[in-house]
Protein backbone atom coordinates (compact mmCIF):
# COMPACT_ATOMS: atom_id res chain seq x y z
CA UNK A 1 0.00 0.00 0.00
CA UNK A 2 1.41 3.10 -0.76
CA UNK A 3 2.33 5.62 1.55
CA UNK A 4 -0.23 8.54 2.65
CA UNK A 5 1.00 12.17 1.59
CA UNK A 6 0.40 14.67 4.55
CA UNK A 7 1.13 18.11 4.74
CA UNK A 8 1.55 20.17 8.06
CA UNK A 9 1.27 24.03 6.82
CA UNK A 10 2.72 26.64 9.57
CA UNK A 11 1.73 30.39 8.98
CA UNK A 12 5.02 32.39 9.46
CA UNK A 13 5.07 34.62 12.98
CA UNK A 14 1.44 34.91 12.09
CA UNK A 15 0.19 37.61 15.00
CA UNK A 16 3.05 39.68 14.28
CA UNK A 17 3.05 38.81 10.40
CA UNK A 18 -0.95 40.34 10.24
CA UNK A 19 0.43 43.17 12.56
CA UNK A 20 3.03 44.22 10.04
CA UNK A 21 0.68 43.49 6.85
CA UNK A 22 -1.93 45.95 8.51
CA UNK A 23 0.76 48.31 9.06
CA UNK A 24 3.23 49.31 6.32
CA UNK A 25 5.02 51.28 8.58
CA UNK A 26 6.05 48.54 11.08
CA UNK A 27 7.70 46.10 8.24
CA UNK A 28 11.04 47.27 8.46
CA UNK A 29 11.52 47.52 12.23
CA UNK A 30 11.26 44.81 15.01
CA UNK A 31 7.75 44.19 16.97
CA UNK A 32 6.19 42.07 19.65
CA UNK A 33 2.91 41.24 19.64
CA UNK A 34 2.27 41.42 23.65
CA UNK A 35 -0.26 40.75 26.78
CA UNK A 36 -1.23 43.83 28.58
CA UNK A 37 0.59 44.50 31.40
CA UNK A 38 -2.06 45.45 33.93
CA UNK A 39 -3.70 42.60 33.37
CA UNK A 40 -0.73 40.71 33.86
CA UNK A 41 -0.57 39.06 30.55
CA UNK A 42 2.85 41.57 29.43
CA UNK A 43 5.02 38.96 27.57
CA UNK A 44 5.56 38.19 24.18
CA UNK A 45 2.70 36.11 22.52
CA UNK A 46 4.38 36.40 18.79
CA UNK A 47 7.56 38.62 17.14
CA UNK A 48 8.57 39.38 13.33
CA UNK A 49 11.33 38.18 11.78
CA UNK A 50 13.34 41.35 12.92
CA UNK A 51 13.01 40.98 16.77
CA UNK A 52 13.52 37.09 16.16
CA UNK A 53 16.97 37.45 14.88
CA UNK A 54 17.71 39.92 17.59
CA UNK A 55 16.82 37.41 19.95
CA UNK A 56 13.13 38.34 21.13
CA UNK A 57 11.74 34.96 22.25
CA UNK A 58 7.77 34.03 22.68
CA UNK A 59 7.30 34.09 26.74
CA UNK A 60 9.95 36.89 27.22
CA UNK A 61 8.73 39.37 29.28
CA UNK A 62 8.55 42.93 27.87
CA UNK A 63 11.24 44.50 29.29
CA UNK A 64 13.46 41.41 28.39
CA UNK A 65 12.22 42.05 24.89
CA UNK A 66 13.04 45.42 24.85
CA UNK A 67 16.27 44.92 26.11
CA UNK A 68 17.08 42.25 23.25
CA UNK A 69 15.83 44.69 20.57
CA UNK A 70 15.98 48.53 21.40
CA UNK A 71 13.54 50.38 19.16
CA UNK A 72 11.05 47.12 19.84
CA UNK A 73 7.57 48.13 18.58
CA UNK A 74 4.86 46.47 21.28
CA UNK A 75 1.64 46.33 19.88
CA UNK A 76 -1.48 44.59 21.82
CA UNK A 77 -3.25 41.75 20.49
CA UNK A 78 -6.02 42.23 17.83
CA UNK A 79 -7.74 38.63 17.83
CA UNK A 80 -10.93 39.66 15.27
CA UNK A 81 -7.71 40.41 12.66
CA UNK A 82 -6.17 37.30 13.00
CA UNK A 83 -9.08 35.38 13.07
CA UNK A 84 -9.85 37.15 9.49
CA UNK A 85 -6.96 35.40 7.88
CA UNK A 86 -7.11 32.05 9.32
CA UNK A 87 -10.33 31.86 8.31
CA UNK A 88 -8.90 32.79 4.86
CA UNK A 89 -6.15 30.07 5.01
CA UNK A 90 -8.03 27.76 5.80
CA UNK A 91 -10.46 28.48 2.87
CA UNK A 92 -8.05 28.19 0.96
CA UNK A 93 -6.40 24.65 2.14
CA UNK A 94 -9.47 23.48 1.16
CA UNK A 95 -9.37 23.81 -2.35
CA UNK A 96 -6.57 21.41 -2.07
CA UNK A 97 -8.32 19.10 0.01
CA UNK A 98 -11.23 18.23 2.39
CA UNK A 99 -9.19 16.48 4.62
CA UNK A 100 -8.18 19.13 7.06
CA UNK A 101 -6.87 18.95 10.84
CA UNK A 102 -6.80 22.50 12.50
CA UNK A 103 -4.13 22.83 15.23
CA UNK A 104 -4.39 26.08 16.86
CA UNK A 105 -5.62 29.36 14.71
CA UNK A 106 -2.00 29.21 12.35
CA UNK A 107 -1.38 25.51 11.84
CA UNK A 108 -2.87 22.37 10.20
CA UNK A 109 -2.54 19.09 9.06
CA UNK A 110 -3.71 18.41 5.26
CA UNK A 111 -4.02 14.50 4.14
CA UNK A 112 -3.88 15.18 -0.39
CA UNK A 113 -2.94 11.43 -0.62
CA UNK A 114 -5.89 11.39 -3.23
CA UNK A 115 -5.67 15.24 -4.39
CA UNK A 116 -1.99 14.28 -6.02
CA UNK A 117 -3.27 13.39 -9.76
CA UNK A 118 -4.96 16.78 -9.84
CA UNK A 119 -2.19 19.15 -8.21
CA UNK A 120 1.05 16.70 -8.41
CA UNK A 121 3.40 15.58 -6.02
CA UNK A 122 3.64 16.50 -2.16
CA UNK A 123 6.48 18.85 -2.45
CA UNK A 124 4.68 20.70 -5.90
CA UNK A 125 1.42 21.13 -3.66
CA UNK A 126 3.51 22.63 -1.02
CA UNK A 127 5.19 25.15 -3.12
CA UNK A 128 1.88 26.23 -4.45
CA UNK A 129 0.42 26.72 -1.70
CA UNK A 130 3.11 29.11 -0.08
CA UNK A 131 2.89 30.63 -3.06
CA UNK A 132 -0.81 31.56 -3.36
CA UNK A 133 -0.78 32.19 0.88
CA UNK A 134 2.15 35.05 0.20
CA UNK A 135 0.43 36.27 -3.01
CA UNK A 136 -3.24 36.42 -1.72
CA UNK A 137 -2.87 37.59 1.75
CA UNK A 138 1.15 38.91 2.69
CA UNK A 139 1.92 36.04 4.87
CA UNK A 140 4.55 33.49 4.30
CA UNK A 141 3.88 29.34 5.41
CA UNK A 142 6.47 26.76 6.10
CA UNK A 143 5.24 23.70 5.26
CA UNK A 144 6.62 20.23 5.97
CA UNK A 145 5.38 16.77 3.81
CA UNK A 146 5.95 13.53 4.49
CA UNK A 147 4.15 10.11 5.11
CA UNK A 148 2.68 10.92 8.66
CA UNK A 149 1.67 13.90 10.96
CA UNK A 150 4.53 13.66 13.46
CA UNK A 151 6.87 14.12 10.57
CA UNK A 152 5.12 16.60 8.99
CA UNK A 153 4.36 18.89 11.83
CA UNK A 154 8.43 18.29 12.24
CA UNK A 155 9.27 19.11 8.25
CA UNK A 156 7.24 22.06 8.86
CA UNK A 157 9.98 23.31 12.03
CA UNK A 158 12.73 22.61 10.96
CA UNK A 159 13.14 25.58 7.89
CA UNK A 160 11.82 29.04 8.34
CA UNK A 161 10.15 31.38 6.63
CA UNK A 162 8.53 30.24 3.97
CA UNK A 163 10.02 27.38 3.14
CA UNK A 164 8.79 23.26 1.91
CA UNK A 165 10.61 20.48 3.49
CA UNK A 166 10.22 17.12 2.65
CA UNK A 167 11.12 14.05 4.73
CA UNK A 168 11.12 10.88 3.25
CA UNK A 169 11.50 6.90 4.44
CA UNK A 170 14.96 7.63 2.53
CA UNK A 171 15.79 10.97 4.78
CA UNK A 172 14.03 10.36 8.03
CA UNK A 173 16.89 9.35 9.90
CA UNK A 174 19.72 11.35 8.88
CA UNK A 175 16.98 14.94 9.31
CA UNK A 176 14.78 13.55 12.38
CA UNK A 177 16.92 11.36 14.28
CA UNK A 178 19.80 14.19 15.50
CA UNK A 179 16.76 16.13 16.84
CA UNK A 180 16.29 16.44 20.42
CA UNK A 181 13.50 14.70 21.48
CA UNK A 182 11.29 17.04 22.69
CA UNK A 183 11.17 18.71 19.36
CA UNK A 184 8.27 15.80 18.64
CA UNK A 185 5.02 15.70 19.67
CA UNK A 186 3.63 15.32 22.70
CA UNK A 187 6.85 15.71 24.84
CA UNK A 188 7.01 18.04 27.06
CA UNK A 189 9.20 19.80 29.20
CA UNK A 190 8.64 17.16 32.06
CA UNK A 191 8.83 14.02 29.94
CA UNK A 192 12.08 15.00 27.72
CA UNK A 193 13.77 15.64 31.63
CA UNK A 194 12.40 12.65 32.90
CA UNK A 195 13.97 11.14 29.55
CA UNK A 196 16.80 12.80 29.72
CA UNK A 197 17.19 10.40 33.29
CA UNK A 198 17.68 7.25 31.13
CA UNK A 199 20.36 9.13 28.11
CA UNK A 200 17.60 9.58 25.81
CA UNK A 201 18.50 12.68 24.34
CA UNK A 202 17.53 12.74 20.96
CA UNK A 203 14.32 11.14 18.89
CA UNK A 204 17.06 8.88 17.44
CA UNK A 205 17.88 7.43 21.30
CA UNK A 206 14.03 7.40 21.30
CA UNK A 207 13.67 4.94 18.33
CA UNK A 208 16.35 2.99 19.93
CA UNK A 209 15.78 2.85 23.01
CA UNK A 210 13.92 -0.43 24.85
CA UNK A 211 10.36 -1.38 24.19
CA UNK A 212 10.33 -2.94 27.95
CA UNK A 213 12.21 0.11 30.02
CA UNK A 214 9.74 2.77 28.21
CA UNK A 215 6.16 0.84 28.83
CA UNK A 216 7.92 0.37 32.74
CA UNK A 217 8.43 4.29 33.23
CA UNK A 218 6.36 6.05 30.94
CA UNK A 219 2.96 3.59 30.39
CA UNK A 220 1.59 3.11 27.39
CA UNK A 221 2.36 6.68 26.26
CA UNK A 222 6.22 5.59 26.13
CA UNK A 223 5.51 3.20 23.64
CA UNK A 224 4.01 6.00 21.53
CA UNK A 225 6.54 7.70 22.06
CA UNK A 226 8.87 5.59 20.40
CA UNK A 227 6.05 4.63 17.51
CA UNK A 228 5.98 8.36 16.19
CA UNK A 229 10.45 8.33 16.56
CA UNK A 230 10.31 5.24 14.47
CA UNK A 231 8.08 7.19 11.86
CA UNK A 232 5.15 4.58 12.52
CA UNK A 233 2.27 7.22 13.42
CA UNK A 234 -0.91 6.27 11.28
CA UNK A 235 -3.02 8.79 13.37
CA UNK A 236 -5.27 9.92 10.28
CA UNK A 237 -6.06 13.70 9.44
CA UNK A 238 -9.60 14.46 10.47
CA UNK A 239 -12.06 16.00 7.99
CA UNK A 240 -12.32 19.59 8.20
CA UNK A 241 -16.15 19.42 8.59
CA UNK A 242 -15.67 16.87 11.56
CA UNK A 243 -14.54 17.99 15.00
CA UNK A 244 -12.72 15.91 17.66
CA UNK A 245 -14.86 14.72 19.94
CA UNK A 246 -14.74 17.28 23.13
CA UNK A 247 -12.96 15.91 26.19
CA UNK A 248 -13.45 18.42 28.71
CA UNK A 249 -14.41 22.37 28.82
CA UNK A 250 -12.67 24.67 31.00
CA UNK A 251 -11.73 27.93 31.65
CA UNK A 252 -8.99 29.72 33.46
CA UNK A 253 -7.76 33.53 34.05
CA UNK A 254 -4.48 35.08 35.50
CA UNK A 255 -6.27 37.42 38.07
CA UNK A 256 -5.49 41.20 37.49
CA UNK A 257 -4.87 40.90 41.37
CA UNK A 258 -3.21 38.22 43.27
CA UNK A 259 -6.33 36.15 45.05
CA UNK A 260 -5.54 36.45 49.02
CA UNK A 261 -8.90 35.54 50.15
CA UNK A 262 -11.61 32.92 50.73
CA UNK A 263 -14.44 36.01 49.15
CA UNK A 264 -12.33 36.54 46.11
CA UNK A 265 -11.64 32.71 45.38
CA UNK A 266 -15.50 32.59 45.53
CA UNK A 267 -16.41 35.06 43.02
CA UNK A 268 -13.23 34.09 40.72
CA UNK A 269 -14.38 30.59 40.91
CA UNK A 270 -18.16 31.50 39.97
CA UNK A 271 -17.11 33.51 37.59
CA UNK A 272 -15.32 30.76 36.06
CA UNK A 273 -18.02 28.20 36.53
CA UNK A 274 -20.47 30.57 34.45
CA UNK A 275 -18.23 30.76 31.77
CA UNK A 276 -17.62 26.56 31.69
CA UNK A 277 -21.40 26.02 32.35
CA UNK A 278 -22.13 27.96 29.56
CA UNK A 279 -19.79 26.66 27.04
CA UNK A 280 -20.89 23.15 28.18
CA UNK A 281 -24.80 23.84 27.37
CA UNK A 282 -23.71 25.42 24.11
CA UNK A 283 -22.16 22.05 23.14
CA UNK A 284 -24.77 19.66 24.52
CA UNK A 285 -22.91 18.01 27.31
CA UNK A 286 -22.87 17.44 30.97
CA UNK A 287 -19.89 16.40 33.01
CA UNK A 288 -19.14 14.54 36.01
CA UNK A 289 -15.69 15.46 36.92
CA UNK A 290 -14.59 19.07 37.89
CA UNK A 291 -11.03 19.96 37.95
CA UNK A 292 -9.36 23.15 39.88
CA UNK A 293 -5.97 24.16 38.80
CA UNK A 294 -4.31 26.86 40.94
CA UNK A 295 -1.34 28.53 40.29
CA UNK A 296 0.74 30.87 43.07
CA UNK A 297 2.47 34.17 42.76
CA UNK A 298 5.50 32.10 42.92
CA UNK A 299 3.90 30.18 39.84
CA UNK A 300 3.93 26.69 41.62
CA UNK A 301 0.64 24.82 40.15
CA UNK A 302 -1.29 21.98 41.39
CA UNK A 303 -4.88 20.07 39.73
CA UNK A 304 -7.58 18.59 41.76
CA UNK A 305 -10.30 16.74 40.81
CA UNK A 306 -13.57 15.59 42.65
CA UNK A 307 -16.22 14.12 40.54
CA UNK A 308 -19.95 14.59 41.15
CA UNK A 309 -22.81 11.87 41.82
CA UNK A 310 -24.94 13.17 38.96
CA UNK A 311 -23.51 14.76 35.49
CA UNK A 312 -24.25 18.44 35.15
CA UNK A 313 -23.92 21.46 32.91
CA UNK A 314 -24.98 23.94 35.73
CA UNK A 315 -22.76 26.53 36.68
CA UNK A 316 -23.78 26.94 40.42
CA UNK A 317 -23.03 22.95 40.84
CA UNK A 318 -19.82 23.65 38.70
CA UNK A 319 -18.44 26.23 41.34
CA UNK A 320 -19.74 24.62 44.50
CA UNK A 321 -18.06 21.49 43.55
CA UNK A 322 -14.88 23.96 42.46
CA UNK A 323 -14.79 26.07 45.40
CA UNK A 324 -14.73 23.30 48.12
CA UNK A 325 -11.71 21.86 46.28
CA UNK A 326 -10.06 25.07 46.29
CA UNK A 327 -10.92 25.46 50.21
CA UNK A 328 -9.52 21.86 50.82
CA UNK A 329 -6.28 22.75 49.17
CA UNK A 330 -5.23 26.25 49.77
CA UNK A 331 -2.51 26.97 51.77
CA UNK A 332 -3.64 30.70 52.33
CA UNK A 333 -0.80 31.95 49.92
CA UNK A 334 -1.43 34.63 46.89
CA UNK A 335 -3.14 32.61 44.05
CA UNK A 336 -1.72 34.11 41.02
CA UNK A 337 -4.10 32.10 38.24
CA UNK A 338 -7.10 29.63 38.82
CA UNK A 339 -8.76 27.20 36.02
CA UNK A 340 -12.40 25.37 36.70
CA UNK A 341 -12.36 22.72 34.06
CA UNK A 342 -15.14 19.66 33.64
CA UNK A 343 -14.05 16.20 32.02
CA UNK A 344 -16.05 12.78 31.61
CA UNK A 345 -18.28 14.75 29.56
CA UNK A 346 -21.28 12.84 28.06
CA UNK A 347 -24.04 14.07 25.33
CA UNK A 348 -27.09 16.21 27.16
CA UNK A 349 -29.43 13.71 26.45
CA UNK A 350 -27.87 10.75 27.06
CA UNK A 351 -29.69 8.47 29.97
CA UNK A 352 -29.01 9.30 33.51
CA UNK A 353 -28.93 6.89 36.61
CA UNK A 354 -31.25 8.75 39.24
CA UNK A 355 -30.41 7.43 42.73
CA UNK A 356 -32.38 8.17 46.32
CA UNK A 357 -29.20 9.85 48.13
CA UNK A 358 -28.54 12.92 45.34
CA UNK A 359 -30.39 15.58 45.15
CA UNK A 360 -31.10 15.51 41.22
CA UNK A 361 -34.05 17.53 41.37
CA UNK A 362 -32.13 21.07 42.65
CA UNK A 363 -29.43 20.21 39.97
CA UNK A 364 -32.66 19.51 37.14
CA UNK A 365 -33.52 23.62 38.76
CA UNK A 366 -30.45 24.94 38.25
CA UNK A 367 -29.74 23.71 34.90
CA UNK A 368 -33.29 24.98 34.03
CA UNK A 369 -32.26 28.27 35.59
CA UNK A 370 -28.93 28.83 33.67
CA UNK A 371 -30.82 28.07 30.35
CA UNK A 372 -32.99 30.59 30.87
CA UNK A 373 -30.43 32.88 32.26
CA UNK A 374 -28.61 31.82 28.15
CA UNK A 375 -31.19 32.82 26.21
CA UNK A 376 -32.18 36.12 28.14
CA UNK A 377 -28.16 37.00 27.87
CA UNK A 378 -27.78 35.84 23.96
CA UNK A 379 -31.31 37.83 22.99
CA UNK A 380 -30.06 41.05 24.62
CA UNK A 381 -26.13 40.71 25.09
CA UNK A 382 -24.71 39.91 29.21
CA UNK A 383 -27.34 41.95 30.56
CA UNK A 384 -27.43 38.74 33.64
CA UNK A 385 -24.99 38.93 35.83
CA UNK A 386 -24.07 37.83 39.63
CA UNK A 387 -23.83 40.92 41.82
CA UNK A 388 -21.11 39.44 43.94
CA UNK A 389 -19.09 39.70 40.38
CA UNK A 390 -20.02 43.86 40.03
CA UNK A 391 -17.14 45.85 40.34
CA UNK A 392 -14.71 43.65 41.47
CA UNK A 393 -11.29 44.91 40.53
CA UNK A 394 -9.26 41.44 39.80
CA UNK A 395 -11.45 40.18 37.65
CA UNK A 396 -11.50 41.25 33.33
CA UNK A 397 -13.85 40.07 30.43
CA UNK A 398 -11.74 37.32 28.83
CA UNK A 399 -12.95 36.30 25.56
CA UNK A 400 -12.59 32.50 24.14
CA UNK A 401 -10.25 34.28 21.57
CA UNK A 402 -7.94 35.11 24.09
CA UNK A 403 -7.70 31.31 24.42
CA UNK A 404 -6.19 31.26 20.98
CA UNK A 405 -2.64 32.03 22.74
CA UNK A 406 0.30 30.54 20.59
CA UNK A 407 2.31 28.45 23.66
CA UNK A 408 -1.40 27.62 25.43
CA UNK A 409 -1.84 24.73 22.62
Amino acid sequence: MPDRVILHCDLNNFYASAECISHSEWRDVPLAVCGDPELRHGVVLAKNEIAKKLGVKTGDVIWQAEQKAPGLVVVPPHFDLYMSYSRQMFALYNDYTDMVEPFGADECWLDVTGSQKIFGDGKAMADAIRARVKKESGLTCSVGVSFNKVFAKLGSDLKKPDATTVISRENYKRLIWPLAANEMLMIGRRTYDRLLKYNIVTIGDLARADSAMLKSNFGINGLKMKKYALGDDDEPVREAVKSRAIKSIGHGMTAVRDIETESDARDLIYYLSEKVGARMRKSGVRGSLVSVGMRDSKLFSIVRQRALAVPTYSSTEIAECALALFLDNWNGDPMRTVTVSMSKLEDDDAPRQLSFFDDSYRNDKLEKLDMTLDRLNDKYGHVVRRASLIGKDFLYDKTDAEDFLPFQR
